[in-house]
């Protein structure tokens, strides 16, 4: 609640208002300066006419005497120094000197005209005025956005660009801007910390190790991803941290707790996604058991058993690298065909050209694989089938490279290979993705898997038959460990719920075990909508929004999956409404939704899913979990931007803070940019009794203000649609964004105790 106490006393207003202007003008107008006692028992403030005060400093002090004692208080950023006779005033015009505040923006300055062009094509023009401060700052933001070094303050040609748009911005040094960099850094930090607490939707988070070549240091990514109020998927770097050797599943899991703890995340956290390594085994033990002796016991999803969440990009890559071990030799033909065509440039335009002689499109360039990671091989494979003709003709021109031509056969088998390998490729292509919902893909896609190479097991090559064994026994090892809460988002899409699991255990483990096991997931979630809802009658709401993202699925080639489940539901009847006893009924019994490859699920929950407010909760929960580690693994490859042979010398915590402000900032996690730098978002409720006539110009011009700092909601609260600010009220709002750009150090709340108005701030 927010009182101007001024109104009814013109004397006070007057007051107000001049001490609303310490910063109108370039320099303050010389005074007298006359002394004033303030007497802290009654609160009341004495002035007393001394002799004048000649000394240049006082322009900017004011004589105070505070309980018993001479201070002068700066103008400006309103510290208080001693102003006894015998401190003299060499310290004052010091401070001065060094003040940020007086050397910042000076209040409401002279505007100038800009050029514009509206989304429309119009021409418009603006007005903009210069600050000094909001430029260093966006220049801070501008090197972590696009990677540049921090000498590029040091080069002449960008001081003389600078100079050229806006002279009067002066162009800092190098440690100035580094240390810029890593306030923002702390300051958002805070930030998205607050924004977390107030979120009304669990988080989850992957991790990965990663050691920078040029430094030989481990640094561990920590990336959340949520839904959050606006019903948007969000996925971002949270921490970028060093991580001293030796990296042992103990230090690692008491890294990761304390960071969890730190942005407000251990109670509600949903699932950890890691690579599968006995390492990350251990570390999830001991962070559960960490989790389980600090928290309440149903602060974790079904009592922590669907925390870990193994990477399925992960295992698809551990099956096909079991399967491919048999088969480097027999693709060795087709390798050393490609190897030689690439060898030089010479001998490509050579195969370029053969192929335009023998009318064949050369769009896809042949590119020679990684032996160790069998997406190359499988690119390579894929393309190099594509130029069979090619390479034929010209093993009969070229001697040198007849003894490499492959024969019918190779080109038979690299064929085979392809159509096999491309449905892991295709699986984990849309594993990989960040911009839809990955949760709901796995179950559908993971059993076309397991069908396929059910079917390959029956081939006429004995080498196919050989690779299928190897990746069924890797398949089988880690099936179990995924498929529990990946089989509850399967049930979460409105298009399969519950018959997508029947259709396909049915035909992988037969009707009677197929009974047990969508049971069990059936319980699984019947205990997941009794724990949220006792959380719903603790307080813990849901909040929605007015935009939803976009989560459409990418196209997948699982035919086989789709003609099982329309065999299945073709069977099916719809319940009747007599059957439908919970919420969770009342969706598994209703019709499942037509299958289409734009479905965007999300929305369908932000608006269809209004019906089942738990399920509601519970959707919005599980299917923001990733199901990769894709996201981290995308943070070392900015990572080896960032740490390059001649930048090997930053700091840990300059690392960190270049990556995860560029991080934000993509993300859209940094919103204002001015106003996440002061690092705090205030709220302003105010009561007023009676409406003045000219409340809604004035209210018209404040909308104005934070409409052009895009700032409406995080500094002007409306939500019950009562305000009617007046002028004083609109001077001190105005005022005080200027004093919020000027400085980031402004002390805030002393102001507002200073006016002697009673704000609410958070």
């Amino acid at each position: 609640m927010l009182f101007v106490d001024r109104m009814s006393n013109p004397a006070a207003t007057v007051e107000s208002q001049v001490a609303l202007t310490p910063s109108s003008t370039s320099t303050p107008t010389p005074t007298n300066a006359p002394s004033v006692e303030i007497n802290d028992s009654q609160g009341t403030e004495v002035e007393h006419d001394n002799k004048r005060l000649k000394s240049a400093a006082w322009q900017d002090f004011v004589k105070k005497k505070i309980n018993g004692a001479w201070k002068a208080e700066c103008k400006w950023c309103h510290n208080k120094l001693g102003a006894e006779s015998r401190n003299g005033t060499k310290h004052l015009l010091d401070h001065i000197k060094t003040c940020k505040s007086r050397h910042a923006r000076k209040g409401l300055t002279q505007s100038n005209l800009k050029m514009g062009i509206d989304a429309e094509g119009r021409v418009t023009v603006g007005k903009y005025v210069f600050d000094q401060e909001v430029a260093r700052k966006e220049l801070a933001l501008m090197i972590c956005l696009h990677e540049y070094p921090l000498s590029i303050v040091d080069h002449v040609g960008f001081r003389r660009f600078c100079g050229a748009l806006q002279p009067l911005f002066k162009v800092m040094t190098r440690n100035t801007i580094r240390k810029d960099i890593i306030d923002l850094f702390g300051v958002n930090k805070i930030s998205i910390s607050n924004y977390f607490h107030k979120l009304q939707s669990r988080v989850a988070i992957t991790t990965d190790l990663w050691t920078a070549t040029h430094q030989k240091k481990g640094y561990m990514a920590i990336t959340a991803h949520f839904i959050d109020d606006e019903w948007k998927l969000k996925s971002f770097l949270l921490r970028f941290i060093y991580v001293p050797a030796p990296h042992t599943a103990d230090l690692i899991s008491e890294i990761i707790y304390e960071v969890l703890a730190d942005w407000n995340l251990e109670s509600r956290l949903s699932t950890i996604t890691l690579d599968n390594c006995s390492t990350n085994d251990k570390l999830m033990e001991n962070l559960l058991g960490t989790m389980l002796d600090k928290l309440p016991a149903d602060t974790l999803m079904l009592n922590g058993s669907l925390l870990h969440m193994r990477c399925c990009a992960h295992i698809l890559n551990l099956i096909v690298k079991d399967g491919m071990t048999i088969l480097d030799k027999i693709i060795e033909k087709v390798r050393e065909s490609v190897s030689f065509w690439t060898a030089t440039p010479k001998r490509h335009e050579k195969f370029e050209k053969q192929a335009q002689q023998i009318n064949v499109k050369y769009e896809k360039v042949i590119a020679l694989d990684c032996k160790t990671r069998w997406n190359s091989t499988y690119l390579m494979l894929s393309t190099a089938v594509l130029y069979q003709d090619v390479f034929t003709k010209l093993g009969t021109r070229e001697k040198m490279y007849t003894p490499y031509c492959p024969s019918n056969d190779d080109w038979k088998f690299a064929r085979e290979l392809c159509d096999r390998l491309k449905i892991f490729y295709d699986a984990t292509e849309a594993f990989s993705g960040s911009k839809y919902c990955t949760a709901n893909l796995f179950f559908p896609k993971a059993c076309g898997i397991y069908l396929a190479m059910r079917k390959w097991s029956t081939s006429a090559d004995p080498n196919i038959i050989t690779m299928t064994k190897l990746m069924s026994a890797k398949y089988e090892k880690y099936w179990k460990d995924v498929h529990g809460i990946l089989a509850i988002a399967s049930v979460l899409d409105p298009r399969y719920k519950l018959h997508m699991l029947n259709a396909m255990f049915i035909q992988i483990y037969g009707e009677e075990v197929a009974l047990r096991k969508v049971n069990a997931v059936k319980e699984d979630l019947y205990k997941l909508v009794l724990q949220y809802q006792n959380h719903v009658e603790e307080g813990v709401g849901t909040s929605d929004g007015v935009n939803a993202s976009s989560s459409v699925a990418p196209p997948g080639g699982f035919d086989l999956v789709d003609d099982i489940f329309d065999q299945y539901m073709s069977g099916q009847t719809v319940a009747s409404s007599s059957q439908i006893r919970t919420e969770l009924d009342l969706y598994l019994e209703e019709k499942p939704l037509p299958r289409t490859q734009d479905f965007d699920i999300i929305n369908w929950w932000k608006f269809g899913g209004i019906r089942y407010p738990t399920l509601r909760q519970i959707a919005r929960d599980i299917l923001a979990i990733p199901i990769t580690t894709v996201a981290s693994e995308s943070a070392f490859s900015t990572g080896g931007r960032v740490i390059t042979p001649n930048r090997n010398q930053l700091k840990p915590d300059l690392v960190e803070a270049l990556m995860c402000v560029q991080a934000w900032g993509r993300a859209d996690m940094l919103g204002n940019f001015i106003f996440a730098f002061v690092s705090f978002k205030f709220n302003l409720s105010f009561h007023v009794s009676s409406i003045s006539s000219n409340c809604k110009s004035h209210y018209m011009l404040i909308a104005e203000i934070a409409n052009k700092t895009n700032a409406l909601n995080t500094v002007l609260d409306d939500e019950s649609e009562s305000v009617c600010p007046t002028l004083p009220l609109y001077c001190f709002y105005y005022y005080n964004i200027q004093c919020l750009v000027a400085s980031s150090n402004f002390d805030f709340r002393k102001h507002l105790l200073s006016l002697k108005l009673e704000v609410e701030i958070s």
